[in-house]
């Protein structure tokens, strides 16, 4: 039978899956897809903390930031921009960079398209994740605002987990634990 986590964020309680994603560690599954709820609650809120970033641009990591992203340009009036984990048919003079993730057991790259980066271009982004947990997916978004000439107006997140909890670089709503798989 499944164990699940009790998250309070942005004013509303929703029970997390916890799964396992090695055999010393379990994470809690926190996913915005499909419940808008969640996802309008959270926007409004992270769009009144990240205020203080003056930025001009949104940049997310393909798919799970998605609707986080959209959200909170929709409420912020910012254009928001996905780096995609390929390469499509539609994208010209492509910058990438290599990352891996704590969910995601293969290394990726994600790609940012050459029209897209050219908007980032002087511009000041903020970096937007549902949750940063090793920083490394933040990390891929901030390298590839530098490839693309942009400035990172700020890092910010839904939840930070596990050794993201209380770093100073990072704006979010609440902390979100890891658990050790009990032999």
């Amino acid at each position: 039978m499944a164990e699940y986590y009790t998250l309070q964020v942005a004013g509303l309680t929703r029970q997390l899956k916890r799964c396992r994603i090695s055999d010393q560690l379990e994470i809690a599954a926190f996913i915005l897809f499909s419940d808008v709820e969640l996802t309008e609650a959270c926007a409004k809120e992270l769009a009144e903390k990240c205020k203080v970033c003056d930025y001009d641009y949104i940049l997310t990591a393909e798919c799970k930031g998605i609707p986080l992203a959209y959200e909170l340009s929709r409420q912020t009036g910012k254009p928001y921009v996905v780096a995609r984990k390929s390469v499509k048919g539609y994208m010209t003079d492509s910058i990438s960079v290599a990352v891996h993730s704590i969910t995601t057991a293969a290394l990726q790259t994600l790609y940012l398209d050459g029209e897209k980066a050219s908007w980032l271009h002087g511009k000041r982004v903020l970096l937007v994740d549902d949750v940063i947990s090793t920083g490394e997916s933040i990390a891929a978004l901030e390298a590839l605002t530098h490839q693309a000439g942009g400035i990172v107006a700020g890092k910010a997140a839904v939840l930070a987990e596990g050794d993201a909890i209380g770093r100073s670089d990072l704006i979010y709503l609440a902390p979100l634990p890891l658990f050790e798989v009990q032999s």
